[in-house]
């Protein structure tokens, strides 16, 4: 069975200072995520999934779905504040969304099959497809517990224009990834990569540090887990009166990780990250999208 791609789209880009997923930054206006799906078609993949937001779903069908008729079968899954377990409800004054592993089990109804999550504003390279790719379509039928994240170097992972947020990684003696913290601060200060602590200090770490770009691979049975952890992080009073309170995804995977329940291989890439935090790094991703048409890696039209 060919794995699914599943796109977290859902996000508003504040940062960046507008809808980044519809920005078009290829020479026939295509997007990142066009890219991402370029490759994934590449490397096997299936299927495509994307989580939105309701309120722009018809501007998303007339601007990015109708591109791949005939090409990959698409489906779009819609993440809200209210889509919420039974016996739990929005808390008065909370805008935010509940976090990216929240949007993943917006998924759970029309994913059966291996899939790799991906966000749709970050420019991931042909080999993490494939390596992804690969390890999701070798998992034997039925496979459980037996997940996967592409691993980056942080150092190159950054923006110059301010921080980002990555999940830094720990790797064990197998290769399987030991812990994953969300940091949320990310940047060079003086010439070495640090990231800002719960008190509020910088603390330096090695430019080689893999990180999570949020490119992570899960058989079906990540959606059970996942509820059962999301009713325990909204019955948490902590997390409910916190109006900014995220059910991340490297918390969900940490959690599984420590049980012992799951394991997570950290696959080796060449690929390079870029993307768009900000809106100053906009030029600099055409750039370079530019420089791969002219050496041959994408057509000058996707789709």
């Amino acid at each position: 069975m060919k794995p699914t791609l599943l796109l977290l789209a859902a996000g508003m880009g504040s940062r960046y200072g507008g809808l980044k997923q519809l920005d078009g930054l290829g020479p026939n206006g295509e997007t990142i995520m066009d890219y991402s799906i370029y490759d994934a078609i590449k490397a096997g993949f299936g299927k495509i999934v994307f989580v939105i937001r309701k309120d722009f779903e018809q501007e998303f069908r007339d601007k990015v779905l109708s591109k791949y008729e005939g090409h990959i079968p698409a489906e779009l899954v819609f993440q809200s504040l209210d889509s919420l377990p039974e016996g739990f409800c929005v808390p008065e004054g909370r805008e935010k969304p509940w976090g990216t592993n929240h949007a993943i089990l917006m998924g759970k109804n029309v994913i059966d099959e291996p899939f790799c999550v991906i966000n749709c504003d970050d420019f991931y390279n042909r080999d993490a497809f494939m390596v992804m790719g690969r390890f999701l379509s070798n998992l034997p039928e039925g496979a459980k517990n037996d997940y996967a994240m592409v691993g980056f170097r942080v150092g190159n992972t950054l923006s110059e224009n301010g921080t980002v947020a990555r999940g830094v990684c720990s790797k064990d003696d197998n290769g399987n990834l030991a812990t994953v913290v969300e940091r949320t601060e990310i940047k060079r200060i003086d010439g070495a990569v640090k990231y800002k602590d719960e008190q509020g200090e910088w603390v330096s770490i090695d430019d080689n540090t893999p990180v999570s770009m949020n490119m992570w691979g899960f058989t079906p049975d990540y959606f059970e887990y996942s509820e059962v952890c999301f009713k325990e992080f909204l019955g948490d009073k902590n997390n409910m009166e916190n109006l900014k309170s995220e059910f991340f995804i490297p918390m969900m995977v940490n959690k599984l990780i420590v049980e012992g329940t799951a394991s997570v291989r950290v696959l080796d890439t060449t690929s390079k990250w870029f993307g768009v935090t900000y809106a100053a790094d906009r030029q600099g991703t055409v750039d370079r999208i530019d420089a791969l048409i002219k050496e041959g890696v994408y057509p000058n039209k996707l789709f």
